[in-house]
């Protein structure tokens, strides 16, 4: 196992299956002899609901999260040179670019089947503002694997907007002649439209999914149906069988009784028929020995 890779999966997982995902590879590392990789996992901490929702945005849309990081440098850069026009314009931009961005993270935390509330987008808003405004916490943003979500970073005036701010109207678009900054305006129209696109896609992609279920489920009700059909015509063979096969046992019971009887008989026959015969050897015997006696009587008297 790869630990980058794993890792990445597991800041994937939702909060609460994570513990025990990662209990399971370190496991398994330790079974395969790779005990450094088990105690780099061991060390990895299980990420908060905002925390796994930035997680969620920087992998599933690593487009507008390189977006947001680059509009950061820019909005850095006019800080440190102190360019108020784009500094302005900048910031009109960043308010668009997070706004989107929050809506996306609640729609992604939706379709991974954990939507989250309004203190939660809160908290992924202001990531995303940290991220405009520290170097330090957009690289460990971009990285995707956040156990906590990256604290505002303050001393960075106009930047980290009140609510008011953060529900304002996108950007009115630039006076004629002016080109400072024209490119992010550009990217983040684009990135709006690709998302829609992308949205539009996914839907379709749903309900081309959604169709093919319905079909696949349809076929297997029909299969099913017959599998019924068959099985009920199986039992009703088996019943009949059982019906028929009872009929013969009654039958070959009846004969079996009678033919016991006919032993039995047979038997009384045959004892009577050894008793008459016992009589008629002795009777023989008693006239062999009259006829003797007969004859030695006839000789004498001779």
């Amino acid at each position: 196992m790869d630990a980058d890779s794993v890792a990445d999966e597991l800041f994937l997982l939702r909060p609460e299956e994570f513990t025990a995902a990662r209990d399971r590879l370190a496991a398994r590392a330790v079974r395969d002899g790779d005990r450094q990789l088990a105690h780099r996992l061991k060390a990895l901490r299980r990420p908060t609901l905002a925390a796994w929702v930035c997680n969620l945005l920087v992998r599933k849309r690593p487009d507008e999260a390189h977006a947001l990081v680059r509009l950061g440098e820019g909005l850095r850069e006019a800080h440190r040179t102190l360019d108020g026009g784009q500094l302005r314009e900048l910031g009109r931009r960043q308010r668009v670019l997070v706004a989107s961005l929050s809506r996306e993270a609640r729609l992604l935390a939706e379709e991974a089947g954990h939507p989250v509330g309004d203190a939660v987008a809160r908290e992924v808003e202001e990531s995303l503002y940290a991220v405009l405004a520290d170097a330090g916490a957009a690289e460990e943003w971009a990285t995707g694997r956040l156990s906590r979500p990256p604290a505002g970073v303050p001393g960075f005036p106009g930047l980290l907007p009140g609510p008011a701010d953060r529900l304002a109207a996108p950007p009115a678009p630039a006076a004629p002649g002016r080109e400072t900054g024209a490119g992010e305006g550009t990217e983040v129209t684009d990135l709006a439209e690709a998302r829609e696109r992308r949205r539009r896609e996914r839907r379709r992609e749903e309900l081309d999914r959604a169709r093919r279920r319905a079909e696949r489920a349809a076929a297997d009700v029909r299969a099913c149906e017959a599998e019924l059909a068959r099985v009920r015509e199986a039992a009703d063979r088996a019943e009949r069988d059982e019906r028929t096969a009872g009929q013969h046992l009654a039958e070959l019971t009846a004969e079996l009784d009678a033919a016991r009887a006919r032993r039995s008989s047979a038997e009384e026959t045959v004892g009577e028929v050894r008793d008459r015969l016992h009589e008629a050897e002795r009777a023989w015997q008693a006239a062999r020995e009259a006829a003797e006696a007969a004859d030695a009587e006839v000789d004498r008297l001779r």
